[in-house]
This record gives structure tokens, C-alpha cells and sequence, in this order.
């Protein structure tokens, strides 16, 4: 844990950075207006959810629960038939973005503390700030956008919104890649 005492700095640093972007990129820009679109009869829908009580959780519908169900009549019937649909249901009332924004900050850091790990076990003290861009750069990108794509592999996340989830993480590996660069131990 060595590392952690010479570069805890950029950690701190390029996480606060990198927040400050999210935020700018979720409350100026206006790319992710297209992540999710409204709900036809969404009142008709909220209606006929809210009385069923459902409680909050992931949900699947129709949902196989082993694969010799998957080759009954019923459930064949089910997909054929639709509609199917991943749903997160949320506990009514306002969401608590203090929480969230909390979580999002330790995530930021957690990317950027293994980014400097594997760093700081493949960079040399001293070495120029593109050498420093590029494993830390890389490293960071792999936490912040490759870990979009199974959401649309396996749970059919509309691509673009993947795409624009990982172009927002390029962003975000870019602040440790140069906070890093710039802050690297030179000897």
C-alpha cells in the first residue's frame, strides 16, 4: 500500500475533478436526454403497478427461473406473446441524491485507487507524463466505460445509451491520465 501514501493526491484530485465533469456533463450538456424515453400511457401504467404492491427491486418479465422451464409450452407462450421487460422498481417518494452523489464520489475514487495501483506497479517514479497518460488513462477507461457494455449484452440497455455512458467514461479517464501524468512521483 505504499503507492497509496505517494499518490493519494492525484487520487483525491482527479476524483473531485472528474465529479465536477460528471456533473457538468449531466447538467449542461443535454446528450443523455436520449437514454430513456417516456412511458406511453404512463399514467395508466404507474396506476396499474402501484396497485399491485410490487415492492422495490429488479424485476424480469417473463422470468425462466431454470433452464428446463425455458422449453415449456407456457413460457414459450409468454415470449411470444410479450411484452418483456427489465424493470427496477424504486421506492416511491424523492430519491436522495446526497446518497447518490455520495456513492458516485467513493466509486470515482475506487476506479482511481486501481487505476494508481496498477500504475504504480507498471510506471516507474520519474517516467514522462505520457507514459504515466497512458497505463493510468487505460486503466481508469476499463472502470469507467468497458463496464457498460454487458448492460446492453445481457440486459438490452438500448446501445447508444452504452455508447454515450462510454464516451462519458473516456472523459473521466482522461482526468486521472493527466492528474497523474502531471503529479507522478519524479524520483
Amino acid at each position: 500500500m505504499g503507492f497509496v501514501s505517494a499518490l493519494w493526491i492525484p487520487i483525491l484530485l482527479s476524483a473531485v475533478i472528474a465529479f465536477v465533469v460528471s456533473s457538468l456533463i449531466h447538467m449542461v450538456f443535454t446528450y443523455h436526454k436520449a437514454d430513456f424515453k417516456k412511458m406511453p400511457n404512463e399514467d395508466a401504467v404507474m396506476d396499474a403497478l402501484r396497485k399491485l404492491g410490487i415492492p422495490p427491486g429488479d424485476y424480469s418479465m417473463p422470468l425462466c427461473e431454470s433452464p428446463k422451464d425455458m422449453k415449456s409450452p407456457e413460457y414459450v407462450e409468454k415470449m411470444k406473446k410479450g411484452p418483456m421487460a427489465l424493470i427496477t422498481i424504486i421506492r416511491p417518494g424523492s430519491i436522495n441524491m446526497g446518497k447518490c452523489l455520495l456513492q458516485w464520489f467513493v466509486y470515482i475514487v475506487v476506479v482511481n485507487f486501481f487505476a494508481a495501483y496498477i500504475g504504480s506497479h507498471t510506471v516507474n517514479p520519474g517516467a514522462d507524463y505520457l507514459a504515466v497518460f497512458r497505463v493510468v488513462g487505460c486503466t481508469a477507461f476499463m472502470g469507467y466505460a468497458l463496464a457498460q457494455i454487458p448492460n446492453s449484452i445481457w440486459y438490452m440497455r438500448n446501445w447508444g445509451t452504452t455508447m454515450r455512458m462510454m464516451f462519458d467514461g473516456l472523459l473521466y479517464a482522461l482526468v486521472p491520465a493527466g492528474t497523474f501524468g502531471w503529479l507522478w512521483p519524479r524520483g
